[in-house]
């Protein structure tokens, strides 16, 4: 662990630790158990669950609406009335309650369970853009990259062993599993709960930002949301990169959602090399988070963010085209590998890309955003980040009501190739200085 210009080595790992904790939900929640076991046992529509997996994507889609709804008011207010750490809390509780309520669900009940995962999954992502607004506080913007990956590092090592433990003790996702599998819920809301303690404890409250601090919270926040909306050209390449995330989270958020039940339903894949791909896919994604932030710091952000899209490219047309890849492979080699093998190399290539683009994207968000203003902008955010979810989900959830869930995948290779257009017109340096001139910006000297 490593101390920066502004904050202790233990402010830093307690803010990592949010990171650590909330993947228990994302992962055993939306990828690896409950999305599987809504669409396949909950849902039940076989042999190709498609109403489940539009049922599924649907209930993210809105969940994420609900962000692009409220998560710049409720980052503006944050910000003006000092109070991020208390409503990063109301949205970490409100997660642990909904994802504990999840063991009531039985098989056939769609709707109890698509409700509970919209209010889960609202309050997670939430949660997702107030841990971010305090990232710009905690280093000056050469570290932020090193930072942002560092937490992503822990995330991913979190997951893996909230997974690992669920995986070795909950079992398959079956029917005739359902009495054991059906504590996940519980499992992940529990673990979330114990490991974000750190965060509240050893993380300080940023200070009150000063425009507005003498008026009333709420008037005072409509205010600053108005007037950086007014103002979002001195914020250009902030804009531009928002339109990068627009394109490139929806990819990832397809991915996120849906690439254990491809490997259910298109690879078929059975549950040794499902427990394969989850720890590969977690490994990879811890070095590719450590790997990148440090790439960040060096090469700087653009170019290293240009390389994660570029390499998801690639992750893509690996996982959309496993079969006659392997088929190719084998034939050349002379090998005798199955699908499920290759399915695995995929596997890796996509949790390289998932931990690098998350954690540069993030850190970059931080570089551009001043310091009084990161609650309000990683409110932004989370707007463009879940906008871009619903679009993605969306579009992948009728895509394969038309074509299957493996053409549907291509998609996302398209919108990946759709992010570098906007990354193009962003000046790095450009975007650095307008987050500093912001006036009484903390991050002008090395503390604030």
């Amino acid at each position: 662990m490593f101390k920066s210009s502004k904050a202790s080595s233990r402010t830093i790992f307690g803010w990592g630790m949010f990171d650590f904790a909330n993947q228990a939900f994302t992962l055993l929640i939306i990828t690896v158990i409950f999305g599987d076991l809504y669409t396949r046992v909950i849902v039940a529509d076989g042999p190709d669950f498609r109403l489940g997996n539009l049922l599924w994507s649907l209930a993210l889609a809105l969940s994420y609406l609900m962000v692009v709804l409220f998560a710049p008011l409720l980052g503006a207010l944050a910000d003006c009335a000092a109070a991020r750490k208390r409503f990063l809390f109301i949205s970490y509780l409100a997660t642990v309650a909904a994802s504990f309520a999840l063991v009531a669900i039985e098989p056939g009940m769609i709707w109890l369970g698509f409700v509970l995962i919209v209010i889960a999954n609202t309050a997670y992502a939430l949660g997702e853009s107030f841990i971010a607004a305090f990232l710009p506080s905690l280093g000056a913007p050469g570290e932020l990259g090193r930072i942002s990956g560092f937490g992503w590092a822990l995330g991913y090592a979190g997951g893996l062993v909230a997974a690992g433990f669920a995986l070795l003790f909950l079992g398959e996702v079956s029917a005739e599993n359902y009495d054991r599998i059906r504590w996940v819920g519980p499992f992940a809301a529990l673990f979330f709960l114990l490991a974000a303690i750190p965060t509240f404890l050893w993380v300080p409250e940023p200070a009150r930002a000063r425009q507005g601090a003498g008026e009333e919270p709420l008037k005072a926040a409509w205010l600053r949301l108005r007037t950086s909306l007014q103002t979002v050209g001195q914020y250009r390449d902030l804009a531009w990169l928002f339109g990068s995330l627009l394109f490139a989270m929806a990819g990832v958020y397809v991915v996120i959602a849906f690439s254990f039940i491809y490997g259910a339903q298109v690879i078929g894949w059975d549950e040794a090399t499902r427990t394969a791909m989850f720890i590969a896919v977690q490994v990879s994604a811890l070095v590719g988070a450590l790997l990148f932030g440090r790439l960040q710091d060096r090469l700087g952000g653009k170019r290293t963010y240009a390389i994660t899209l570029l390499l998801w490219m690639v992750a893509i047309g690996a996982i959309v085209f496993v079969v006659p890849i392997t088929q190719g492979v084998n034939a050349l080699f002379g090998w005798h590998y199955g699908p499920q093998e290759l399915f695995l190399v995929a596997g890796v290539l996509a949790g390289l890309s998932l931990g690098s683009s998350q954690s540069v994207g993030r850190a970059l968000v931080g570089v551009f955003s001043p310091v009084e203003r990161a609650a309000q902008m990683f409110g932004f955010w989370g707007l463009f980040t879940k906008l871009a979810a619903i679009f993605g989900l969306f579009g992948v959830g009728f895509l394969q009501w038309i074509f299957g869930l493996q053409g549907a995948l291509l998609f996302c290779a398209l919108l990946f190739c759709a992010a570098l257009i906007p990354l193009m017109r962003i000046d790095e340096a450009r975007g650095r200085a307008a987050a500093l001139s912001e006036p009484h910006s903390p991050r002008k000297g090395d503390r604030p």
